[in-house]
């Protein structure tokens, strides 16, 4: 294990650093606040080795939004004051982007927030009212905004529906990259997966039991999101999980080589137009094929990653499931707010609160 050398270095960050060792060794003596400093930097390295990749990207990206904010602007990268945050945000949403147009508000909150955490990580302070200050000032921006009549960003990704499964169920070829497509959508629908989750899936990951299977989702970013899903067995065989997953690996035990069907080969492969397993699937090709396998069966909306976990949250409010059993199975907090957008009314009719009153 490394250790922070107990004397100043040069001008920057690591400053404050250098400046609470020799406090630790004035108080302490220098054995013990070098202890201390190896102690840090375990808690450095646990917390890098316990943030998901595609979080650490967006801290990055969110990086460079404010250090191109802070060159328009001419202010110092290094210092985060409530005026320089509510400037940020204001300029995220009037010109951010790289061409010159504004972010939408989604997009600008996960700036804001990922800016504050580069601040913090480099030992620059950034206050709680400050912060507070910046996101209030977006919301009302984000208000004003919306009283202009302007919507930013793609908005929430098209919930799959059962008509929607349906149609993708008699889209998909009798080969065994179509049963694969089969059992990715039909099992993924059903758990309410992110597109890393059937990515990050070992065939033995996948349990089938008498009642139906389970699924050992390990990739997630929660302790909710870790979890072993359990989906049952369908009444429509057409549309079953189930059914279709064991199809699919009798297919790839038939017609691949031996090594695609052991317990630590990935549960999904992706295979190449001659039928042969070509290795894992990643989360953007779980994403890719998501889009694929919905404009093959001619769905009215083209789904992306998220569509799956989204109809799952949709049509379970539906057919009635409460929302702490819909959590659950999904891998979302009980009374989640994520969870509660992605409960789309596709119908403001059907559940509308005004209904059956007098």
């Amino acid at each position: 294990m490394t250790t922070t050398p107990l004397v100043p270095g040069p001008a920057g960050p690591g400053d404050d650093r250098a400046a609470l060792l020799r406090r630790w060794a004035a108080r302490h003596g220098v054995d013990t606040a070098r202890r201390l400093a190896e102690a840090e930097d375990l808690a450095d390295a646990v917390a890098v080795e316990t943030t998901p990749a595609n979080t650490r990207d967006t801290y990055a990206k969110s990086w460079r939004v404010w250090e191109r904010f802070c060159e328009a602007a001419g202010l110092p990268a290094g210092e985060a004051t409530r005026g320089s945050l509510v400037a940020f945000v204001t300029w995220m949403l009037r010109e951010g982007r790289t061409d010159a147009s504004g972010y939408a508000p989604t997009s600008a909150s996960t700036h804001l927030a990922g800016a504050v955490t580069g601040l913090r990580a480099r030992g620059h302070a950034v206050s709680r009212d400050d912060q507070a200050a910046a996101r209030k000032a977006l919301e009302g921006l984000t208000v004003r905004l919306l009283q202009q009549g302007e919507r930013r960003g793609r908005g929430q990704a098209p919930a799959a529906t059962v008509a929607d499964l349906r149609a993708v169920a008699r889209a998909c070829p009798d080969t065994l990259a179509g049963h694969r497509d089969k059992a990715l959508v039909l099992t993924s629908f059903h758990y309410a997966a992110r597109a890393q989750d059937p990515a990050g899936l070992l065939a033995a990951d996948v349990r089938l039991e008498y009642r139906g299977l389970v699924v050992s989702v390990l990739t997630g970013k929660t302790k909710h999101t870790v979890r072993d899903a359990k989906i049952p067995y369908a009444e429509d065989p057409d549309l079953c999980p189930v059914r279709a997953w064991i199809t699919y690996r009798q297919r790839l035990a038939a017609e691949a080589d031996p090594r695609w069907s052991a317990p630590d080969a990935p549960a999904f492969l992706g295979i190449d137009r001659w039928g042969n397993p070509t290795g894992g699937l990643t989360p953007d090709s779980v994403t890719r094929a998501a889009t694929r396998i919905s404009d093959r069966a001619g769905v009215p909306l083209t789904w992306t990653g998220h569509s799956l976990r989204i109809g799952l949250a949709t049509t379970a409010r539906a057919h009635g499931k409460d929302t702490i059993t819909i959590a659950d199975q999904g891998g979302w907090a009980r009374h989640s707010r994520s969870l509660n957008r992605y409960i789309q009314r596709i119908d403001g009719w059907d559940d509308n609160a005004a209904q059956g009153l007098a």
